[in-house]
């Protein structure tokens, strides 16, 4: 399937509406309590319920108009869809909790059997956003692959010690926040190895 473009807009309400509308969804009902069959469940696995379904709508809608989806976003949805249905199966909301941590950790994984290799495989799918010398590509890679693991110990201590909502919001934003900020201090690396397009020529 040949890869298109799509609006901006469009592209994150799919990618970012669905975190956004479990979060809202948890703060009408995280208080209730609902029972279905004799077995009563807590609103943040009701939430947890909808979300996963909701996710893989949007992310198979995002594929059918891009016509391409990421490794990273294809083993995602896998997780959310493994950890969110053992969450409503067994009723157990530390399965999805575990979700971050999961990811992180596999994240972390492959981009540190690249370096173990001597590759970059975050090059493999960014190369096209934030063009980089090689040597930038292993710095980047290898800062990356920390900040991967060290969100997954970070994840693990919020939802282990700390309240459902407490762990809500660290999911909706603080996690997001931290993303976004560990690429914003990058800015002098991508400065030093950026390629520019005088570079190219």
């Amino acid at each position: 399937m040949a890869e298109r473009t799509i609006h901006p807009l469009v592209k994150s309400v799919l990618e970012f509406g669905p975190v956004l509308a479990f979060f809202a969804a948890y703060l009408m009902l995280k208080d209730e309590i609902f029972t279905i069959r004799g077995t009563e469940y807590e609103g943040f696995i009701l939430v947890t319920a909808g979300f996963v379904p909701l996710m893989v709508l949007s992310t198979g809608i995002l594929w059918k108009l891009t016509g391409k989806l990421s490794k990273m976003q294809a083993l995602t949805l896998i997780l959310i869809v493994v950890f969110g249905g053992l969450s409503v199966w067994l009723n157990d909301e530390r399965f999805f909790k575990m979700k971050p941590t999961m990811i992180y950790l596999l994240f972390g994984f492959i981009l540190g059997f690249g370096l173990w290799r001597g590759e970059s495989y975050l090059r493999v799918v960014m190369e096209e956003m934030m063009p980089l010398k090689p040597e930038g590509w292993m710095i980047l890679t290898r800062r990356l692959c920390y900040f991967f693991l060290a969100l997954a110990v970070l994840n693990e201590a919020i939802w282990r010690t700390q309240t459902t909502e407490t762990w809500v919001y660290f999911k909706t934003f603080g996690l997001s926040l931290a993303i976004f900020g560990f690429f914003i201090s990058q800015g002098k690396l991508f400065g030093r190895y950026g390629i520019s397009e005088d570079d190219k020529a």
